[in-house]
């Protein structure tokens, strides 16, 4: 086993985490009134099924979003082990 490769697969995963949280987090952010504005009057089964679409679009993010909060987690423990079996090979405590 390598810990130079362990450590490098925990820092991909956490910046691979990074980048979802950020598209996910710019997906929920993303504010209804740039869409465009359809009257009541005018509403139909087209319009009110891309509303739900955009609900549902706006719970696929967040969910991404908590799947990357835990590949975070992950990998920051991943790293900690990666660390951990340096300094008991090296006999030191970083």
């Amino acid at each position: 086993m390598q810990v130079q490769s362990a450590y490098a697969s925990g820092m991909q995963g956490l910046q691979s985490a990074q980048q979802g949280l950020a598209q996910a987090t710019t997906a929920v952010a993303i504010p209804d009134q740039q869409k465009p504005a359809v009257s009541a009057s005018t509403q139909d089964t087209v319009t009110l099924s891309s509303q739900a679409m955009s609900q549902s679009d706006q719970t696929s993010a967040l969910i991404d979003a908590t799947q990357s909060v835990n590949q975070a987690q992950a990998s920051t423990k991943v790293i900690e082990a990666a660390s951990e079996t340096v300094g008991s090979l090296i006999d030191i405590e970083v």
